[in-house]
């Protein structure tokens, strides 16, 4: 008999096929995330579960599957919605999406780079709204990027693919985390407080932590340039939206973009009036290639533990043996 799961979320085709090959699949197959009372009841007595980031996957979660759970297989890179304490307890492998979605990410952060830069969102709705407009020497005015200085804050994959991209824009590339790295090119390490200080565009790439939520608040903010650019592709708790709408209104920094907010997917009401802010709807990993790039990683972490081998990606590997 195929092993019975659940997925949260249908995923693309190929992945749903690759999935109802190998397993017996429970799908709840509706535009939103999964009710928590809904996965209480869906994941009973299951043998895998792929849930999504918006799914939390805890102790009451891991009660109602029952023991014959073995692996959690998360469609993302992140997993802060996962208590993987509670799983390496239990002896269920956790497993997650890393690399296939640097590139699409990077990618975004530089579309939310360039759209508050150049204030393209904002002439978009200009355009569309019927405003009256005619090229003018002051009208619309925007900021460049090109030989300018970028300051990444997170350097992991996803923060090393845009600091690679900002080379084709003559851009000096600045970057803060816990320690300096080898593997930097031609990036130079910086105390946060300096990199703020410095930097013309502000990309965020931080895990969600305790340590990191609302990493980025008034003080960060205002540390910045009034003429900076600030971006987060990365987690929303990293920012502290209050403050940052705060500083957007009192023309304290130039503009924003942002693809994550703190309680997607509510945005705080005082973004939503300001013009200099882009607010794009969680695009990061939003491309075909990418999503079903993730979707079977996802699938092979899954049908891999669930015959006894080892998954590609592991979050703890030490439940493996």
């Amino acid at each position: 008999m195929k092993p019975s799961v659940l997925l949260t979320r249908r995923l693309p085709q190929g992945v749903m096929d690759f999935l109802a090959e190998r397993c017996d699949v429970t799908l709840f197959d509706e535009d939103r995330p999964i009710p928590p009372d809904r996965l209480l009841t869906e994941v009973k007595g299951k043998r895998g579960l792929i849930p999504m980031l918006t799914d939390r996957v805890d102790d009451a979660v891991l009660e109602a599957a029952g023991p014959d759970l073995a692996v959690v297989a998360n469609y993302a890179v992140g997993y802060d919605n996962v208590d993987v304490e509670a799983c390496t307890r239990r002896g269920v492998v956790v497993t997650n999406t890393p690399d296939v979605l640097t590139d699409a990410t990077a990618d975004i952060a530089w579309s939310l780079i360039l759209a508050a830069s150049r204030r393209v969102v904002e002439g978009d709705r200009l355009v569309r709204g019927g405003g009256a407009w005619a090229w003018a020497p002051q009208f619309l005015l925007g900021r460049e990027v090109t030989g300018k200085t970028l300051g990444v804050v997170g350097f992991g994959r996803i923060g090393r693919a845009v600091a690679r991209r900002a080379e084709g824009f003559g851009m000096r590339v600045l970057y803060h985390a816990r320690a300096p790295r080898g593997d930097a090119g031609g990036a130079g390490w910086r105390s946060l407080e300096d990199l703020l200080a410095q930097a013309d565009v502000v990309s965020v790439h931080l895990a969600l932590t305790p340590e990191t939520r609302h990493r980025f608040g008034a003080a960060e903010f205002r540390s910045m340039k009034p003429t900076a650019v600030f971006v987060n592709t990365s987690r929303g708790p990293v920012v502290d939206e209050a403050a940052l709408a705060a500083v957007l209104r009192n023309g304290e920094i130039f503009a924003a973009g942002l693809d994550v907010y703190e309680r997607e997917p509510e945005v705080h009401p005082d973004l939503l009036g300001l013009d200099n802010v882009v607010l794009a709807p969680h695009l990061g990993s939003a491309t075909v290639e990418t999503r079903t790039a993730m979707g079977l990683l996802a699938a092979e972490n899954l049908v891999a533990v669930l015959d006894g081998k080892r998954p590609p990606t592991p979050v703890n590997p030490e439940v493996l043996g």
